[in-house]
């Protein structure tokens, strides 16, 4: 059954946009996300004609498996978005991709398309980390780029530069939960509109909707919690419609709300906080964690051409 998505936003209502062109369908594996349904086919733009114009973040880039990752720390990632790509509004879709992510590239042709040739990748995962500094130089070391890190971090020091946020996704008590939190802890924070999406796949219809909404409002940098693979198909077909940046970073909306229980500090760094995860919700998670981690070594450990 499907819900009515609810929005708010501060600036008046402009008019609707065009539905997006078919360029790329695809149908990924069943994703860990925090509405249950499988993504049906959408439409995203390609790499000829409607390619995504702005160029990837300026970071020496590692492989790992078939996805490229950004080397960069989380305080040089969040000064690239206040600074560049916030203000810029740079028609990309930043995605904080970890082990999970990998597995499914390796598995699905269509996903490995989006996360190699769409957006910039950085890593947030410590077992990511691990890989791509396996690759290089001790001279460059590739850093964890946590979601909920950089999400926090960059509503802190936005407050600072006046950069407009807008939230997409979880449920409307969670985003009221969410908002309350941010504007306790960063009262100069500025929050111009949020939204809950239906609970609905996510195709053509959605991402219109979505654009509808967030078109309503002057944000300089969309944060997108829907989960994954859900919200990289959503984030790159709206940074492509609405030239702008958006940020994909899963459950940090969840943790900073309070909803959800985050892994203590000292475990976040340790490779293992899928673990903590794991036995906070064994029974939505244990086959992404199961079947995921094996075919995220079995796509590092393939030989490369």
């Amino acid at each position: 059954m499907s819900r009515t998505g609810r929005c708010s936003a501060t600036s008046p209502s402009s008019p609707r946009p065009r539905r997006l062109r078919s360029r790329l369908a695809m149908t990924p594996i069943d994703p860990e996300s925090t509405q249950s349904e499988r993504i049906s086919q959408m439409s995203l733009p390609s790499d000829s004609g409607d390619a995504i114009a702005a160029g990837p973040a300026p970071f020496p880039t590692v492989r790992v498996g078939s996805v490229p990752f950004s080397v960069a720390s989380l305080d040089e990632t969040v000064d690239w978005l206040l600074r560049v790509a916030g203000p810029q509004r740079l028609s990309l879709n930043v995605r904080l991709a970890n082990a999970y992510n990998v597995a499914l590239a390796d598995s699905d042709p269509s996903y490995r398309a989006l996360l190699s040739n769409q957006g910039v990748n950085f890593p947030d995962g410590t077992p990511v980390v691990w890989a791509m500094n396996a690759r290089r130089s001790k001279l460059s070391r590739a850093s964890h780029v946590r979601g909920p890190s950089l999400f926090a971090e960059t509503m802190r020091r936005g407050t600072t530069f006046g950069t407009k946020h807008f939230l997409l996704g979880a449920s409307e008590e969670t985003l009221s939960a969410l908002r309350d939190e941010l504007v306790l802890r960063y009262p100069d924070l500025i929050i111009v509109g949020h939204y809950s999406p239906p609970f609905a796949p996510a195709d053509d219809a959605f991402v219109e909707d979505c654009a509808h909404q967030i078109s309503k409002a002057d944000a300089d940098i969309v944060w997108i919690g829907l989960g994954t693979p859900k919200q990289d198909l959503v984030g790159s077909a709206l940074a492509h419609r609405l030239s702008m940046t958006t940020v994909n970073v899963g459950a940090a909306f969840d943790f900073v709300a309070g909803t959800v229980r985050e892994a203590p500090r000292w475990i976040q760094g340790t490779g293992f906080e899928w673990l903590y995860r794991l036995a906070s919700e064994p029974r939505r998670l244990w086959r992404r964690y199961l079947f995921g981690n094996l075919a995220f070594i079995r796509a590092i450990a393939r030989p490369r051409g």
